[in-house]
């Protein structure tokens, strides 16, 4: 899923040991029973006045009669969760023969629908529209006047009995005229606006979304990988040959990193947008990014979402080729194990940051910067104290992506960007045993290739990995893992620094990459200093028992003033550069619901923004890892 910003079957952590999956058990092979014929599914995707999609669906019953219960997807890979919008299914009516069929919601299991069916019907229809958001307080935006994400597991069925990837189906789609498409389905038959696409498995068709727009480009990255393009307006569709180079360099670093490519094709789905909504979500042969309009025309203002595409290709290896044994699911009402996700999500992290600068979308300062970035904030998670690594795999199930009032003091999705320091600390571990023969791109070779063009599933366990890191360097990395997940300490894990040749320091000036996070976030981040950040006078964040909290300050106070001044960005970050190294506390004025107060920060360290800092002379290790190969 979308790398969480740097600064940003489930089972619950105990005092005994890691939540860590098990070796799986094997069991007898069930018959298969097969599924009697091929589903069809149409979507007429044409009313963008309304955001609805209206889908007709016929599915196969073979002799049947009596209850039949019809699915709705819940549990969505790339998700980690139970996140199946149920509720923007409307108009569902089920029929048989001509006849309206009666049919009940279960009670206990609200994404499945019993349906009665009478005796010799063969085939059941669905009608029923999918009514995405017309705004954001209703969910992610997913149609606009010029382009649309349309996702199969929005509104698409399935009989419960079968596994997904027993159950074939044929889709079709109606576009708006004009319009171009891109997906990792490919096409059969083109017919006016309607496209009908090859039969797959129902598995494939919902790992298989779509982007499609008014304003279209596509480029050949090379490695049977296509970038396809929806944008806001044309003129964000201009590109410069060098920007297309590195995303090409993007899939050659990729396929030379992991050795073989685990897909036939694979499509990068990007939406220059500030109409639709922002997404990052991985897929086996495709991945859906959302980044800003000025992506390309405003190349050289800073790196922006430029690492959003390293991280979501690199899941094609990492998360979906090779998923924990307990993703590994028949169908989308199993509920998934996340106890694995510091390898999915953490690797993926890892490889997406070392990826992103070995082909130039970051440039290296950029990459170091952001590692900068991401240690100083899990550093300052104080939440460590009482919340291990491997409780936060739960994050997903528990608070799904809302809004939280402490995060450093409740923790987040910290297995990716935490997960990120455990294996770079890996990395340089293995370096130093091996003399710098190896490092962990010799695990992602071994752990994550295969054969090329095996598009299969397998799943791993933890045992796995820590046999493939004994087999590149011997080391007792049960332990050491087990350590790092469980472990209820000060401090983030900072090793991989030090043993890179950095360590992490701090500056009076934001680099370029933090400049550029705040101009995109239109907030003022000074959490390392006075512990809050601040967008248009209100605080969005305040850090635990930092100075801001411990005057009594949360999110969404309002700064009426700062020193007897009226409050603005300026006005505040002067009064921190004025109290540096000396004694008057900086005094504002502060709002929160009808009380007005004054409060007085005691603070005289200046401004603090993290970077990192060479240690030693020469090259060291995190330099080797992130030089192009």
């Amino acid at each position: 899923m979308r790398s969480i910003c740097f600064a940003l079957a489930a089972c619950a952590a105990v005092a005994s040991g890691p939540v860590l999956a098990a070796s799986p058990v094997k069991a007898a092979p069930e018959a298969v029973r097969p599924f009697p014929g091929t589903m069809d599914i149409q979507v007429d995707a044409t009313d963008l006045a309304h955001r609805l999609f209206r889908v007709r669906q016929t599915i196969p019953l073979g002799s049947h009669g009596g209850t039949v219960t019809i699915r709705y997807p819940e549990w969505l890979p790339g998700n980690h969760a139970p996140r199946g919008q149920v509720e923007k299914i409307t108009g569902l009516t089920f029929k048989a023969g001509g006849k309206t069929l009666t049919w009940k919601r279960d009670v206990y299991d609200v994404f499945s629908f019993h349906v009665t069916v009478p005796s010799g019907a063969r085939t059941l229809e669905a009608t029923f529209e999918f009514a995405s958001a017309t705004d954001g307080d209703q969910g992610r935006v997913v149609v606009t006047p010029v382009m649309m994400n349309l996702q199969w597991a929005s509104m698409a069925l399935y009989p419960a009995g079968w596994a997904t990837k027993d159950m074939p189906i044929r889709a079709s789609v109606t576009w708006p005229t004009g319009w171009k498409s891109a997906s990792a389905l490919r096409a059969a038959k083109a017919e006016g606006d309607t496209i009908r696409y090859q039969t797959v498995d129902f598995e494939t068709l919902v790992d298989s979304p779509m982007f499609a727009g008014k304003h279209f480009a596509a480029f050949d990255l090379g490695q049977a990988v296509t970038l396809n393009v929806v944008a806001d307006a044309a003129k964000f569709l201009v590109t410069k040959d060098d920007q297309i180079a590195m995303h090409r360099k993007l899939v050659e670093q990729a396929v030379k990193l992991f050795g073989t490519r685990p897909f036939d094709h694979y499509d990068l789905l990007l939406a220059l947008t500030d109409e639709m909504g922002g997404i990052g979500l991985e897929h086996h042969r495709s991945s859906e990014n959302g980044v800003n309009p000025e992506y390309f025309t405003g190349w050289d203002s800073g790196p922006g979402r430029r690492n959003l595409l390293p991280h979501e290709l690199s899941h094609s290896w990492v998360g979906k080729h090779r998923r924990p044994v307990g993703q590994v699911v028949k169908d989308f009402a199993a509920p998934l194990d996340n106890s694995l996700l510091w390898v999915y999500e953490g690797q993926d992290q890892f490889w997406g940051y070392v990826l992103g600068a070995r082909s130039g979308l970051f440039s290296k300062q950029d990459t170091l910067d952001a590692l900068a970035a991401i240690a100083a904030t899990q550093d300052i998670r104080v939440a460590r104290g009482w919340r291990s690594l491997d409780d936060t795999v739960l994050d997903p199930i528990i608070t799904p992506r809302r809004p939280k009032g402490w995060v450093s003091w409740q923790r987040s999705e910290d297995y990716y960007n935490e997960g990120l320091l455990i294996w770079l600390e890996a990395d340089g571990m293995i370096r130093q045993k091996t003399g710098g023969a190896k490092g962990l791109d010799d695990f992602a070779r071994a752990f994550f290739g295969g054969k090329d063009g095996d598009w299969s599933a397998r799943g791993f366990d933890m045992a796995e990995v820590v046999t493939t890191l004994n087999a590149v360097a011997p080391h007792d990395w049960q332990s050491f893992l087990e350590t790092r997940l469980t472990e209820k300490v000060a401090g983030a894990p900072l090793s991989g620094l030090t043993l890179g040749g950095y360590k992490l320091a701090w500056s009076e000036t934001p680099s370029a990459f933090l400049r550029d996070n705040e101009k995109r976030g239109k907030d003022m981040s000074l959490i390392y200093s006075i512990g809050a950040s601040v967008k248009s006078g209100k605080l969005t964040q305040v850090i635990w028992d930092s100075l801001a909290f411990n005057a009594g300050l949360a999110i969404g106070t309002e700064i009426i003033a700062v020193n007897g001044q009226t409050y603005d960005e300026d006005a505040l970050r002067d009064a921190i550069t004025e109290a540096k190294g000396g004694t008057a506390p900086i005094k504002l004025i502060v709002k929160s619901g009808s009380l007005v107060r004054e409060v007085s920060l005691v603070w005289n360290g200046g401004h603090r923004y993290p970077k990192l800092e060479k240690i030693g002379e020469g090259e060291g290790s995190l330099d080797v890892l992130l030089k192009a190969r």
